[in-house]
């Protein structure tokens, strides 16, 4: 009879056990949902912004690796027909090859003639105007990795607000499931607003990396063609 009642007892910890160990296993769905309406908001507002972040980041990446592409024998063409006066074939290679060093060098081109310094002058125009167009929409990166961080702790003030509302109006007695509601809110949005801001300042950073890749490559390419009007022909 005792042995039984023990075999019972063992039966019925281990049910609790498994139990509370279900209890605690939580998915990332469930624990959004326990957030209430203001964390789903937030979160919601946070994948919007993800999202955005990701479309930028890609859409950018690609326009610049394709920008980045130069033939290694663009230049030495352009030399020849340059230094051969033959300005018609030089513009119309410039043309073909469409990248922002080729549209540098076609302005270079349709200078000829005029002063150094104005040459010097359109091709840093021009540049200006190119790199413009590769940093398009890439400032929009840095304001979401700094903007996510702070909405996610907009969240996690709004979730103890709420926590400090249930325990002043209590009379006594906690709610732990009204109380746990508010800290769900304040940590599911903390690592959610973390998470977009990293990512982001990652995004950010690789373009910015890529970006001044171009550029060091559109400088060299203009240096090598200003030095070309400046041999003797």
């Amino acid at each position: 009879m005792l042995s039984t009642k023990i075999q019972n007892a063992q039966v019925g910890a281990e049910l609790l056990t498994d139990e509370e160990s279900v209890e605690k296993t939580l998915s990332i769905i469930e624990l959004i949902k326990s957030g209430g309406i203001a964390g789903q908001i937030i979160i919601l507002l946070l994948f919007v912004l993800l999202i955005i972040a990701c479309y930028i980041y890609f859409e950018r990446l690609f326009a610049i690796k394709s920008a980045s592409k130069v033939d290694p024998n663009f230049m030495h063409q352009i030399k020849d027909h340059v230094s051969n006066g033959k300005i018609d074939a030089a513009k119309m290679l410039c043309a073909q090859v469409n990248s922002p060093v080729s549209r540098l060098i076609n302005k270079g081109i349709s200078r000829i003639g005029r002063p150094l310094e104005d040459i010097n002058t359109a091709i840093e125009n021009a540049g200006r105007l190119e790199v413009y167009g590769l940093e398009k929409n890439v400032s929009v990166l840095a304001t979401i990795s700094g903007a996510a961080p702070m909405i996610g702790f907009l969240g996690t003030v709004i979730g103890m607000i709420l926590s400090i509302f249930e325990i002043a109006n209590s009379g006594g007695s906690i709610d732990i499931k009204t109380l746990a509601d508010g800290l769900y809110t304040a940590m599911t949005t903390t690592v959610a607003g973390l998470v977009v801001g990293i990512v982001g300042y990652i995004a950010y950073n690789h373009l910015v990396v890529k970006t001044n890749k171009v550029v060091y490559q559109m400088e060299a390419n203009s240096v090598e063609f200003l030095d070309l009007l400046n041999e003797p022909m």
